[in-house]
This record gives structure tokens, C-alpha cells and sequence, in this order.
């Protein structure tokens, strides 16, 4: 599904994120955004602030959310309990996360994606997907102004 666009058509967008910078980069120019579409603050932007509630939660930088921003490996298996007793029992994983009925987060930085899905397979854990991601600065807001949950 694509991201609204507030009847902008993509190209539209594209000019606007290149105006920003240019204005930025060529003049010193400080450009105010405010918006929920995200994934175009992050793709602009040099610091944010984030406002939660009507306050100021925190002001920093794009590099700064880069710097503490956690890689993660993202496995789908229909069976959740189940991969999460394999990852505990069978790997000695610890620093995981079951994000929801279908999702979990393994935080690990020295686990091998290979045999994460080694391991689930071996011991008959049908994986739907399984890849290497980092933080948005989705998941980052969701992060600080709800604990990481996302409401649906």
C-alpha cells in the first residue's frame, strides 16, 4: 500500500525533498516540518523533534537516531511459541522480542540469520520470512512515546 501523499503525486514529493535540501545546503535555510508521514522527515530531515501529547519529548539529530539505532533480525513463523523456545532452548538466545502473534526480533548482533533459520527448520518451525533490518524513525517515535507498540 502506498504512503499517502496529500495529492502530491511521487515526482511531486521528490521536488519538494530536493527543494528542502538545496535550500538547506545552499543557503543555510532551516526548514519546519511538521507531519506524521514519517518515513519522508526521515528521508529530509537533519534533526527532529519529537511531540508527543503537546510536549517536547526530545529534539535530536538524524545522525544521533543513527547512532543508537538497533539492527535486528525480523522472523515471521506462524507458530511463535514454539520458534521462541527454539531461539531460548535450542540457540541460548536471551535478547529477543515477541512483537506479536506472528513476529519476533531477535537483537543479538553476532546471530547468524543462516542459523537462526537452521535451527527453526531442524526442529520444525515453518518460517514465513526472515531477514536482517534496522529501526525506522517509526519505530524509533513508536519507541519513545509508547514503549515500542504499536496500536493498530
Amino acid at each position: 500500500m502506498d504512503e499517502p501523499t496529500n495529492g502530491l503525486d511521487p515526482a511531486g514529493i521528490r521536488q519538494f525533498r530536493e527543494l528542502f535540501r538545496m535550500l538547506r545546503s545552499e543557503y543555510g535555510i532551516t526548514i519546519m516540518i511538521s507531519s506524521h508521514m514519517l518515513s519522508q522527515v526521515e528521508s529530509i530531515a537533519d534533526t527532529i523533534g519529537i511531540i508527543h501529547r503537546g510536549n517536547l519529548m526530545e529534539e535530536i539529530s538524524m545522525k544521533e537516531i543513527s547512532l543508537k539505532n538497533t539492527a535486528y533480525i525480523e522472523l515471521a513463523a506462524p507458530d511463535v511459541k514454539k520458534a521462541a523456545y527454539v531461539l531460548t532452548d535450542k540457540l541460548g538466545l536471551e535478547n529477543f522480542r515477541v512483537i506479536d502473534g506472528e513476529n519476533i526480533r531477535i537483537y543479538d548482533a553476532r546471530t547468524d540469520t543462516g542459523e537462526v533459520a537452521r535451527a527453526l527448520t531442524t526442529n520444525d518451525v515453518e518460517i514465513i520470512s526472515i531477514g536482517r533490518k534496522s529501526e525506522s524513525l517509526e519505530d524509533y517515535f513508536l519507541k519513545l512515546t509508547e514503549g515500542g507498540v504499536r496500536s493498530c
